[in-house]
């Protein structure tokens, strides 16, 4: 559903004196004043409309009139696509709140993943960083997905579309359900916390430095959803336009298809370039977003009663061998990831969690508790040579000592010294294979510490393990919240399956009983 240093080799004038000024607004300007959440709900409702009249100009009939606006939302149940993103939010709060808790039990893959792509993910940014670049994708990264996320359900409402309303507005909804399970239980650490000179360009920005502590565990590398829901919108536009018998090219929302692809296109770069993801995350978005795409389509004529009542042609011979097949296939990626969680629980003992560089710093975040609750930290230095220094100071503190994509340690340092609200020093360093455990309290807020390799050579291996007093329950609920992502891919292998068994198309929606009727 995330962490370094700056280096800059733009240095064309006339570019530079255009990000001088949007940096300038952006830092200077919107910082003192308004969070990225205001920022982003004011680009929401300014630019919704205007989006929705472009992309409508050759299709001017279909869009609803205003004073029908009402009506339709009635008639069409729209405003059970607005009870679908209340849901989603406090679906992903939920998930949130168990990703550190049970993050000592499930470890991370991070050192696999690495071993499989190296540095190429080092290589685009140092081939391409420059400021300019940097502000322009912190900015897409966050407000252009989000505004997406948005728009394309008001888009397709807009249109007098239907189907593609409800299609894009249980895409968010059903691709983060089906991405949960590998954020909590395969965990992979973002490219800049493991990666020794790779720069948290996104992370290490002072404006956006608290709104992604509250919101990214950093840890939630694989899959991305920053391809998987944008790629599960074009697979959709895909499906339904197939389903149609029709072309992309022939259908009236292409323009706003390409506008998706386009957009999904600087995504992918973004991930790689800002220090987040691997270039497996790619790949495995699309895997997730496709699965989602697929259910959604096939599922979305049920719920409409397209065909007929919604449990029509259900019978307890159909519904027993659904259970068999679905049910088995649950069962065996259930079994999969409890052996991967009990592979972790055994081995993650001695697996450092952050590889830093000479002069590298990263951080790692202890969730927000109640005040009856404490976390048990151990921060251990891997290195025989070099000495480690950390800093913990509440996020919203923290914000003055980022600057330029980087951190200034010394006034991170100094920072933690003035405002230390622990009862243990909040600044202090750890000679070679030395280890310490911290008693932490974070009442209601995020607490970041902060990582600094000290030395002038060689690379610092740390790790970072937290015990949270209250995690007991964190489990059973973790894996209560995977269940559904686990149907879903059953579902959608078992349709597969019987479509190519009947000799008809991956894209039919239509309910299996009127494949009996024609």
């Amino acid at each position: 559903m995330v962490l370094e240093l700056h280096r800059s080799n733009y240095s064309a004038e006339t570019h530079g004196s255009c990000i001088r000024a949007v940096n300038l607004y952006m830092h200077s300007h919107m910082s003192p004043n308004m969070s990225p959440w205001t920022v982003m709900m004011s680009m929401i409702l300014f630019l919704t409309p205007i989006i929705c009249l472009l992309f409508s100009l050759h299709d001017k009939g279909s869009r609803v009139r205003y004073g029908k606006w009402l009506e339709t939302i009635h008639k069409q149940r729209y405003y059970l696509h607005a009870m679908g993103y209340i849901i989603i939010i406090r679906w992903k709060n939920l998930t949130d709140g168990l990703n550190e808790p049970i993050k000592h039990r499930v470890g991370h893959w991070t050192d696999t993943v690495h071993n499989l792509e190296g540095n190429a993910v080092l290589w685009v940014q140092n081939t391409f960083q420059n400021d300019a670049l940097t502000t322009f994708l912190n900015f897409h990264y966050l407000f252009v997905y989000l505004f997406l996320i948005y728009v394309t359900t008001v888009y397709y409402a807009y249109t007098s579309d239907r189907d593609m309303t409800d299609k894009v507005t249980l895409n968010y909804l059903l691709i983060y359900a089906i991405a949960v399970p590998y954020y909590l239980f395969f965990n992979v650490e973002v490219t800049s916390s493991w990666i020794p000179g790779m720069d948290a360009l996104l992370y290490h920005d002072s404006w956006y430095s608290t709104f992604y502590a509250k919101h990214d565990p950093l840890d939630n590398a694989v899959p991305s959803l920053h391809v998987a829901i944008p790629f599960g919108i074009l697979m959709l536009n895909y499906l339904h336009v197939k389903s149609k018998g029709l072309t992309l090219k022939e259908w009236r929302h292409y323009r706003y298809h390409m506008f998706i692809l386009i957009n999904t296109v600087v995504f992918i770069f973004a991930i790689l370039y800002l220090g987040i993801h691997w270039i497996i995350d790619i790949p495995l978005g699309m895997i997730v977003g496709g699965i989602g795409a697929l259910f959604i389509h096939h599922l979305q004529p049920r719920l409409r009663n397209d065909y007929g009542a919604m449990f029509k042609g259900v019978t307890r011979q159909k519904v027993r061998k659904h259970i068999l097949v679905e049910g088995t296939i649950l069962l065996v990626l259930f079994a999969a990831i409890m052996g991967a969680i009990n592979y972790q629980d055994s081995t993650n003992e001695e697996q450092p969690s952050f590889q830093l560089g000479p002069g590298d710093t990263v951080q790692d975040i202890i969730a927000e508790m109640n005040p009856k609750y404490s976390a048990t930290t151990t921060i251990k230095n891997f290195d025989d040579s070099n000495t480690l220094e950390y800093a913990i100071l509440t996020v919203n503190l923290a914000e003055s000592g980022f600057s330029d994509f980087s951190i200034d340690w010394n006034k991170m340092k100094g920072l933690a010294e003035h405002h230390c609200t622990q009862k243990v020093d909040c600044t202090a360093s750890l000679l070679p294979n030395e280890s310490i455990d911290l008693k932490l309290n974070s009442p209601y807020v995020y607490t970041f510490i902060f990582l600094h390799h000290a030395g002038d050579e060689g690379t610092l291996e740390v790790q970072v393990v937290s015990h949270y007093e209250d995690s007991d329950n964190s489990m059973t609920k973790a894996v209560a919240l995977s269940l559904s992502s686990l149907y879903i891919t059953g579902f959608v292998i078992y349709r597969l399956y019987r479509l190519n068994k009947n000799g008809r198309p991956y894209y039919d929606a239509r309910p299996s009983h009127t494949w009996e009727e024609e």
